[in-house]
C-alpha cells in the first residue's frame, strides 16, 4: 500500500497520544495500578485474577507498542488500523460496561464518561485505516 498524506496527522497525533499514555503508566505506583485495575476489572471481570501491577505493566507495554506502530511509517495502515480498532474497541467495551459513564441505555456520555468517550474517535480512525485495504476502500 502506498503512502497517503492524510495518514500522517491521523497516525502522528493518535500514535503520540497512545505512546505517551503507555510511557506514563510505566512509572505508575501501586495505588494508581490498583485504581486502573479495579476500573478495568469492573467492566471485564476476567481481569480480576490478574495482579494490579502486572495488569498495568501489560497495559503500558500494549500502549507503547500500539503508539510505536502508529508512528512507524513502514507498518502498513491496515495493520496499524486493526491494532487501533481492537484496542479502542476494548476501551469502548469498558465505556459501555460502566453505567455511570453514559446515559441509561444510551451511548451519550455523562460528564464522567466524556474523557473515555473519545475512544470512539480512535475506533473510527482505526476503521478508516483498515478500509483502505479493502478492494473498494480507495
Amino acid at each position: 500500500m502506498r503512502f497517503k498524506l492524510w495518514h500522517v496527522p491521523l497516525r502522528l497525533f493518535t500514535g503520540a497520544f497512545i505512546l505517551n499514555s503507555g510511557l506514563s503508566k510505566r512509572s505508575a505506583d501501586l495505588e494508581d495500578a490498583k485504581r486502573l485495575h479495579e476500573f478495568a476489572s469492573r467492566a471485564y471481570p476476567e481481569l480480576a485474577s490478574v495482579p494490579a501491577d502486572q495488569f498495568v505493566k501489560v497495559l503500558s507495554n500494549t500502549e507503547i507498542a500500539l503508539g510505536t506502530a502508529l508512528l512507524t511509517p513502514w507498518v502498513k495502515p491496515a495493520a496499524a488500523g486493526a491494532a487501533l480498532t481492537a484496542f479502542s474497541g476494548a476501551l469502548l467495551g469498558l465505556y459501555w460496561r460502566t453505567p455511570q459513564l453514559h446515559e441509561a441505555d444510551d451511548p451519550r456520555p455523562t460528564p464522567e464518561g466524556i474523557p473515555i468517550a473519545k475512544d470512539s474517535w480512535m475506533f473510527a480512525l482505526g476503521l478508516a485505516l483498515m478500509t483502505e485495504a479493502l478492494p473498494f476502500g480507495n
